[in-house]
């Protein structure tokens, strides 16, 4: 039994790229939470223990407690980890 893709966004406020990830998701209708780490730093803290980075966004997607981490800048990468995921939600 499959379960629902689950995506989490770690953004922050004012961050133009955090703001280009949520629009494509919700673009696609892909439900996502966000986790904002503005004024959190131990938020960052956990992005450094999980993928060695502290800058956002970072997108978290997965499924049947498998998930990947996208930590590059850019929509082809959400894109890819997405297809991997097989949801086809591309054009």
């Amino acid at each position: 039994m499959g379960k629902e893709l689950s995506v989490v966004v770690w953004a922050k406020e004012g961050c133009h790229y955090c703001g280009e990830v949520k629009q494509y998701l919700e673009e696609k209708g892909i439900k996502y939470e966000t986790i904002d780490v503005t004024h959190h730093d131990e938020r960052r803290d956990i992005l450094e223990i999980k993928y060695g980075v502290r800058h956002v966004p970072v997108v978290e997607i997965g499924q049947n407690e498998v998930y990947e981490g996208v930590t590059q800048v850019g929509i082809e990468h959400i894109e890819k980890v997405l297809e991997r995921f097989n949801h086809k939600i591309l054009k």
